[in-house]
């Protein structure tokens, strides 16, 4: 089966996006932590910003580029917890990897129920660090471009009629021409051609791939 993203592509020739470069946000109070991981980030070539309060986070202007939070948990004033319940509201996803000074389970356990990628305890693991990072930057970038892919969905499915709306659930509900006719009381031929249009504005090469872009499309709600 053709993969999803490859129906939006174009035998038109265009100049591609630039590509950001992934980036690693560090959120921790602590000067000699945030340095500790500015060296070790640095070391390993990641594009990191680091900040000294949630606050201070949430008030950067952050690009589109794939990303990851490395947020300590006990933070003053906005603490790690709050600033989880905060990004959660966002449309764009930032994972989360929780760094603490001690071990505590119930913060643990709010923070991984919340979505939260990992919970690492200092003093940490470099190696263990740096691959929860490369694990929540492919995560990052695999939810940037599955919403790039339902955001051309619903685009191109704003382009169809009401009558090709209504042809296209029942098509993907798995309807025939001649009953598509009987309950829309219009002619097989109309079908046929209200589904040929459906198919070209939604770029659908198959069958199976218009069923699988009506299911991304029911779950975007």
């Amino acid at each position: 089966m053709v993969p999803l993203a490859d129906a939006y592509s174009t035998t038109r020739k265009r100049k591609a996006p630039a590509v950001l470069e992934p980036v690693v946000y560090v959120v921790d109070d602590d000067i000699s932590v945030r340095e500790s991981l500015e060296a070790m980030l640095g070391f390993a070539g990641w594009r990191f910003m680091s900040f000294s309060s949630a606050q201070a986070f949430l008030d950067h202007t952050r690009d589109d580029a794939p990303a990851c939070l490395v947020l300590d948990i006990n933070l003053p004033d906005l603490n790690g917890l709050d600033l989880q319940r905060q990004l959660l509201g966002e449309t764009r996803v930032v994972p989360i990897i929780f760094i603490t000074g001690y071990g505590d389970i119930p913060s643990t356990v709010q923070a991984m129920k919340a979505g939260a990628l990992e919970f690492l305890t200092k003093p940490f693991d470099a190696d263990t660090l740096l691959d929860a990072i490369a694990g929540a930057i492919d995560a990052s970038r695999q939810a940037r471009n599955a919403k790039q892919v339902a955001g051309k969905l619903q685009a191109a499915f704003d382009t169809l009629t009401g009558r090709e709306r209504e042809v296209m659930g029942m098509v993907v509900a798995g309807s025939m021409n001649k009953q598509i006719a009987m309950e829309l009381g219009i002619s097989e031929i109309t079908v046929k051609a209200h589904r040929g249009k459906v198919m070209r504005k939604m770029r659908a090469r198959t069958l199976v791939e218009l069923v699988e872009m009506a299911s991304v499309l029911r779950s975007m709600g």
